[in-house]
């Protein structure tokens, strides 16, 4: 496939605040720009149409579209994401609402017990709101000028685009974006006059000196701003105490992204983005998803087993945990004793192969189609007669003739994989029975929950209907794509002009 671009397009990764804050207030940054995997169960409820509940516990309402986003989305360990309107999809929706029941529980449990009261849950929750504010103070202030025209647009195709590139819409919004993204980045020091316009900051260099920094009292002022003192008290846990690798320099810096973050989320307050429905949305989402994993964090670390504990569970479970020895077989089945050794001979002595075997003489009905290959077989699951047979071959041995009813089998294995997880001693396999310890301990939990604590509602009508609506709509979708002009259509053709230049 060729480029469409004669060199990639510049990539430029804003961080959180004005570009010139990176580094200073990671946490924030990273909180902001994208919620970690693992703590994405429930979105915000403002932000979900009213009319699609589909479950309820206690005072939280479970939205359908809550659970399409969350099926769409690659960052859901462990479920597979099937096909808007299959029948698979509906059934992963089912185990993903049990979730989300399970993660709602959770966050009134951690209300109930005051976890929402926690310090370090508080300071992260205030650094999350600051960087979402700083976000929008840039985007919907401090950047809305940082325009890209079409004649902007049109020289950077031309200068950049493979001769006979089409400038289409979806190219356009392309060059557009990235063009305003290189504008931004080389505009940082205009952007931090701009915020700190109206504004009288003063920074205190007696006190810039990292070396310093186990001998500053919390009270030391760091600098000022508009007179009210940024302290190393308030700041200490944002800058660090890296003795061995900052300078005075990078103090500097620091203070100041410090200084550029108060600003930002003062000018936003006061511009009143902190009503504003994606801060809402955002800071709504973060405080609930995040509240839910410090009590499972802290649930999951009560529940810890000791060594006798972890070695009974293993046992009990074993075959949850344990996965059984596997062998690839071919099968070639006869209508006789004698017909099986005979032609156990001919392969052993080199005269046939075990294809030919079952291609010319198998009655097993899927012979002709798959040449007796029946696939992996797991340890105790074949038919006992097998079993014992398939287990004890080596790679390309022959085994049998073996006796099932009123025909004969000639076995042999293809490939084979090795039992796991059978040795408590072993590290992976400690591992993996402590996570199921921990899972089924929590899964207990949250079913005392339901029971015992808060209600739990599902509305099997409506999400069967909504289910229906889904795939009702696919339906349409896909008849509409694959009629002659559509745009579906138009977009296919000017993808394979792209990829035959």
């Amino acid at each position: 496939m060729k480029p469409v671009f004669n060199h990639p397009l510049r990539v430029i990764i804003l961080t959180i605040g004005l570009g010139l804050l990176q580094g200073c207030d990671s946490a924030a940054q990273e909180a902001a720009e994208a919620t970690p995997a693992a703590e994405q169960p429930v979105p915000a409820a403002a932000a979900l149409p009213a009319d699609d509940v589909i479950a309820r516990v206690g005072d939280q309402a479970i939205h359908f579209s809550e659970l399409n986003t969350m099926l769409n989305s690659s960052a859901v360990v462990g479920i597979s994401i099937p096909g808007l309107g299959t029948p698979e999809r509906d059934t992963v929706r089912i185990t993903l609402l049990d979730k989300v029941v399970d993660a709602n529980l959770l966050y009134l449990d951690a209300l109930k017990q005051g976890l929402d009261q926690d310090p370090a849950y508080q300071q992260e929750m205030r650094r999350f709101s600051e960087a979402i504010l700083m976000s929008l103070y840039r985007n919907q202030v401090l950047l809305q000028d940082v325009e890209v025209s079409d004649a902007d647009i049109e020289q950077y195709h031309k200068e950049n685009a493979i001769e006979g590139t089409q400038l289409t819409d979806e190219l356009r919004t392309v060059i557009a974006a990235n063009l305003r993204r290189q504008r931004i980045a080389e505009q940082t020091e205009m952007l931090r006059a701009r915020l700190r316009e109206g504004v009288s900051v003063e920074l205190n260099d007696a006190a810039m000196d990292p070396l310093e920094d186990a001998e500053q009292p919390d009270d030391t002022v760091l600098a000022t701003i508009d007179g009210v003192a940024l302290t190393w008290g308030e700041a200490k846990d944002r800058l660090g105490t890296k003795v061995s690798s900052a300078s005075s320099e990078d103090r500097r810096a620091a203070v100041n992204a410090l200084v550029d973050i108060r600003i930002s989320v003062d000018k936003a307050m006061a511009a009143g983005l902190d009503k504003d429905p994606a801060y809402l949305a955002r800071v709504g989402e973060y405080r609930k998803t995040r509240l839910i994993n410090l009590h499972r964090g802290r649930l999951a670390a009560a529940m810890e087993p000791d060594d006798a504990t972890l070695r009974t569970y293993f046992e009990e479970n074993r075959a949850r945990i344990t996965v059984p020895e596997n062998r690839k077989v071919q099968m070639a089945v006869l209508q006789s004793r004698e017909e099986a050794e005979a032609l156990k001979a001919r392969i052993e002595a080199g005269e046939l192969t075990m294809y030919q075997v079952v291609a010319e003489h198998s009655i097993a009905p899927e012979a002709g189609k798959n040449l007796g290959e029946i696939g992996w077989v797991e340890q105790g699951k074949a038919l006992p007669e097998l079993n014992d047979v398939v287990f004890a071959l080596g790679p390309g041995e022959i085994g049998g003739p073996v006796q099932v009813g009123d025909v004969w089998h000639l076995v042999t294995v293809q490939d084979l994989r090795d039992a796991q997880y059978t040795d408590i001693t072993d590290p992976a396999t400690r591992k993996l029975a402590r996570r199921m310890y921990i899972h089924d301990k929590l899964a207990e939990y949250t079913t005392g929950l339901r029971e015992n604590d808060f209600p739990v509602e599902v509305y099997e009508d409506k999400l069967i209907a909504l289910a229906q609506q889904e795939a009702d709509m696919v339906k349409e979708l896909t008849a509409k794509a694959a009629e002659p002009g559509s745009v579906t259509q138009q977009r296919i053709e000017e993808l394979q002009k792209i990829f035959n230049q």
